[in-house]
């Protein structure tokens, strides 16, 4: 029961990191925009950038694990059919 639970927080299509990546961006955006009305001036809006870059960073960086595993798979697929032909 507890791996059925635990499947639900896997990212497993390209689909459903661009849904998490696009959640985390409005979240980050909306944090940015609170920023540049906590901090007027140049500092705000150097704080909005930071939020809008961290979210280009952490949504590649989990776009670049899902190509990851699909390789690593594949690999292993590989692998497997060439250990059975032989």
């Amino acid at each position: 029961m507890l791996r059925k639970v635990q499947r639900l927080f896997v990212i497993k299509t390209r689909v459903e990191a661009y849904l998490i990546i696009f959640a985390l961006a409005l979240g980050a955006m909306t944090r940015g925009a609170h920023y540049t009305l906590q901090y007027p001036g140049v500092g705000g809006y150097l704080l909005f950038a930071a939020t809008g870059g961290a979210v280009f960073l952490g949504g590649a960086k989990i776009l670049d694990a899902l190509r990851y595993e699909r390789e690593g798979k594949n690999v292993e697929a590989e692998k497997l059919q060439g250990a059975a032909s032989e």
